[in-house]
């Protein structure tokens, strides 16, 4: 009876969640490969990855998180029959994307700042701020490619995101080799190259992706730039209040390691290189259960809307259950795979060691990672998003990273840790957050409140 349940409960999940980890493998695969490819030139060009990357991804991914309003706003056009919205909806979209990609460059073209106050050392800086500035010509195509994005998988159409994705990728792996190595006549760039190949990538995916949606039969008949609409203010304020929690939410996960990094810049390259190399692995394997997260949103939603209480908590809890079990498996390919994927990252045997060690530890934190991510994907179903960004806030920043920080460098028992304090940090932090998360899921699924709301449905 239980096998049966949860073969039903999670089956269509796992179906929902495939394409999106396609897609986000896709996507994250560009970081591997630089990282991958910096680090076969030397320690300094991979920890100039490492830390401009810091930077880049969390912006990257408020932007990303903002813009899931853009899906919402989409799927309620194409359920109601009212795709004729979706001209306004879209355009409003690209014109948030745009508003937001300003300060993003900013801080990027800005970052020599951040770096002098982090205590980074300054041949990794230098490099990492040049990085970031090749890097500052992809963000219009890469916020436009995503709110395209957020409109496919609205009208349910995400095998094009997956082979656009794979297609950017793809290009990516050239591009890197021709501008880091200096190949074909190019200079030798180093981790600079990996940033104008990157943007490059990041322009190619929005070209397929705008060609699609004009010329694809399915979209052809939305017309969805035949009129130019100019920015709505009340349009773009309602993208942002139901989009900023969720991108805030990411956004403070993503900092976090962000912040780590910038903090141990000052101890060296091979320190930032095993950690980075730790990190990127890491995040490879947590796309599983995030893209298991992103598609439990979407099914506690439908069961919200159908106004059963008892099936939206039982689809939650199948689903964060399930999210356990292949956090378990991956925890144990992770424990596994340490020593051998290290070395495909870099020959520094230093750089090596250090990250194979980081790797097997954050077999604890891939677990708790799992359950957080997932619980707040199932929250998100109900619509719970402010208390998400507060409960992450709380367990990312105060218990995370100032107890990381007063375990590596602080006056502690132990003695400083260095890098292992910090990620005894995230170790706590995100523990912290899935035990919250998973007490926010109990109560808001018995909130008799709620329950009497969805009998009124």
């Amino acid at each position: 009876m239980l096998l049966a349940r949860f073969r039903h409960y999670n089956l269509p999940l796992l179906m929902l969640a495939l394409p999106l980890l396609g897609a986000h493998l896709a996507q994250t695969g560009m970081s591997v490969v630089d990282t991958l490819m910096a680090g076969r030139l030397s320690a300094v060009d991979l920890a100039a990855v490492a830390v401009g990357s810091s930077v880049f991804m969390p912006l990257m991914l408020l932007i990303f998180g903002t813009l899931l309003a853009t899906t919402a706003l989409v799927a309620q056009a194409r359920g109601g029959n009212k795709l004729d919205t979706l001209p306004m909806t879209v355009q409003q979209a690209s014109w948030v994307a745009a508003l937001m990609v300003l300060p993003t460059g900013l801080i990027m073209y800005f970052s020599p700042v951040v770096f002098d106050f982090m205590g980074v050392a300054p041949d990794v800086a230098d490099l990492a701020a040049a990085y970031l500035k090749a890097l500052i010509w992809g963000l219009p195509a890469l916020a436009f490619f995503q709110a395209l994005r957020c409109l496919c998988e609205g009208m349910n159409h995400v095998r094009p995101i997956l082979l656009i994705s794979l297609a950017g990728l793809l290009l990516n792996i050239p591009a890197n080799y021709v501008l880091i190595y200096g190949k074909l006549g190019f200079p030798q760039l180093g981790a600079v190259g990996c940033g104008y190949a990157t943007a490059l990538s990041f322009w190619f995916m929005a070209l397929l992706l705008t060609l699609y949606v004009v010329y694809q039969s399915r979209y052809r008949p939305l017309a969805l730039f035949a009129r130019l609409f100019p920015p709505h203010p009340k349009e773009m304020l309602n993208i942002l209040w139901i989009g900023l929690p969720i991108g805030l939410s990411i956004f403070v996960e993503a900092s976090l390691f962000t912040t780590i990094t910038l903090f141990i810049g000052g101890l060296g390259e091979i320190v930032v290189a095993g950690h980075q190399v730790a990190i990127n692995f890491t995040t490879l394997l947590f796309m599983v259960p995030l893209s298991l997260g992103m598609a439990l949103t979407v099914k506690v939603g439908h069961a919200v809307g159908t106004g059963s209480a008892e099936e939206a908590r039982r689809v939650a809890f199948y689903g964060i259950t399930f999210a356990l079990l292949v956090s378990l498996v991956m925890a144990a390919l992770m424990w596994l795979s340490a020593p051998g994927v290290v070395l495909l990252y870099s020959e520094n045997t230093e750089v090596q060691l250090l990250a194979a060690a980081l790797i097997q530890l954050a077999v604890l934190y891939q677990i708790s990672d799992a359950l957080q991510v997932n619980a707040a994907g199932a929250l998100r179903g109900y619509k719970d998003t402010r208390v998400v960004m507060l409960i992450t806030l709380f367990s990312y920043w105060l218990v995370g990273l100032a107890g990381g920080w007063w375990l590596a460098m602080g006056d502690n028992p132990w003695g400083p840790q260095g890098v292992y304090g910090f990620w005894y940090g995230l170790i706590m932090g995100l523990t912290f957050a899935a035990l919250l998360l998973l007490w926010r899921v109990h109560t808001t699924s018995r909130n008799p409140r709620f329950i009497n709301m969805l009998s009124d449905h």
